[in-house]
């Protein structure tokens, strides 16, 4: 039987509409809701992009507000020409205290070229050692390899 497992993103993709700006209570609050529907997994956002972001993670991971859901910290990859275990955001993720991890990074060669100014071995090598470093700290990991084109040619 195939079953279907639901990732919402909207403490972090819905914080960046035009007007949004969650306090630390919205997104525990909204994180609730998210996990009375049963949603699977709830990203709770990038927890080293500011203070306010740690401290969702702290109170959410303390008082459990996520019930059976899985929290997830959102991050991207190591960066060129360095080892995951050694990069700062990486070790942030990991610092979040969540058991599910998103990481990002760059799927159309041309992002890797033009704004990585990185081969695509090396992008590739990224990837790897990013989602490999975090899988031997024993989190669940997914790789957003999303494509986004906005405003490039």
């Amino acid at each position: 039987m195939n079953k279907i497992e639901l990732y919402d993103t909207t403490l972090r993709d819905g914080a960046q509409s035009e007007g949004i700006s969650f306090s630390v209570n919205d997104k525990l609050k909204i994180c609730e809701k998210l996990a009375e529907l049963g949603v699977q997994y709830i990203e709770g956002g990038w927890p080293g992009a500011n203070p306010k972001d740690m401290e969702f993670f702290k109170r959410a991971l303390s008082i459990k507000v996520c019930g059976r859901s899985r929290l997830v910290a959102f991050g991207s990859t190591c960066k060129a020409r360095a080892k995951a275990s050694q990069d700062i955001i990486l070790k942030g993720l990991l610092a979040a205290g969540t058991d599910c991890i998103t990481i990002f990074g760059k799927t159309w060669d041309l992002h890797v070229t033009d704004v990585l100014k990185v081969d695509l071995a090396e992008n590739l090598r990224m990837i790897k050692d990013s989602v490999s470093f975090l899988k031997r700290k024993g989190v669940t990991v997914f790789f957003d390899g999303t494509t986004q084109t906005a405003n490039m040619p």
